[in-house]
Parts: C-alpha cells; structure tokens; sequence
C-alpha cells in the first residue's frame, strides 16, 4: 500500500551518498520536499535537480529541506551531486525499499516496451513527519520544480 496524504513517513528512509543512514528525524521542525526520480544524469531529472539547486535558498527561506531519491548507487549519486553542485543529499534505494514503500515503483511504457521503474513524484511533508502533498509524474514541472514547490 502506498503512502497517501496524511501519513507519516517512515522513520529510516534510506542509505545517503555518503553512505550515511538518512533517517525522517533528521528533518524534524523542518518542511521535506522529498522527490523520487528515475536515474542521475538524464535530461529530466537533470532538470529538476538543477531547479531545485537554484531555488535552493528560496526552499531553505521557506523552512525547506531537500532529499532526492533514486535507485541509482551511492557513486551514481555522489557524481551526479559534484557534477551539478547539488546542496541537498541523495538517498541511494539500490534495493528498491522507500520507492515500493512510497508507491512509486511501477509499470511504465516506452516506445511500446513494458518496464518497472520510478515515477517522478515529489512529496511535501510536513515538520512532523506527515505527508502534505504530492506532486506526480506528468504533474512535476522539472524546468520549475523548485518556484512549483513555493507556489503550493
């Protein structure tokens, strides 16, 4: 069952970059904007990363902290996080936990193949641990991503 508005999130999200333990506690009294992308390096979610880069300091002013997830490795992350100069952390969900956990593992198409795969959501969660809202697939302006977050 996915998580849903009004949830918590769990309390252990996942292994970070630097191959620390990323827990939901570490955001407490703090807005998570907590955005699920399908890999590192690839036009879209290059984008987004780069919009929420940029509006980094905007999202911090607004009492905003900033977690991206992939099921991309820790040295994926590490190098897509220098080559962009990302300020927020990456969790690494190589074992696919937090994605199925939060739903967003599932089938997509392309050019008429069937696969499985992460669909880009974005959940804003509250200084409580509780899910707010949520942004999904088509709905993720990744050009916009961060000023789409403050307007909500």
């Amino acid at each position: 069952m996915a998580l849903q508005i009004g949830d918590k999130i769990p309390e252990i999200l996942g292994t970070g970059q630097d191959g620390k333990t990323v827990k939901s506690t570490d955001f407490t009294g703090k807005k998570l904007a907590l955005y699920f992308y399908p890999k590192d390096n690839t036009p879209g979610c290059t984008a987004q990363a780069c919009s929420l880069r940029d509006g980094y300091q905007d999202l911090k002013k607004a009492g905003y902290a900033v977690v991206g997830v992939s099921v991309d490795s820790e040295d994926s992350h590490r190098k897509f996080i220098e080559k962009f100069d990302l300020p927020f952390p990456l969790i690494a969900d190589v074992d696919k936990k937090l994605v199925q956990e939060f739903g967003v593992w599932q089938e997509k198409k392309n050019y008429g193949k069937t696969y499985m795969g992460t669909v880009r959501t974005t959940f804003l969660i509250d200084e409580a641990g509780i899910i707010r809202h949520i942004i999904e697939g088509r709905g993720v302006d990744t050009k916009n991503h961060a000023e789409q977050i403050l307007n909500l």
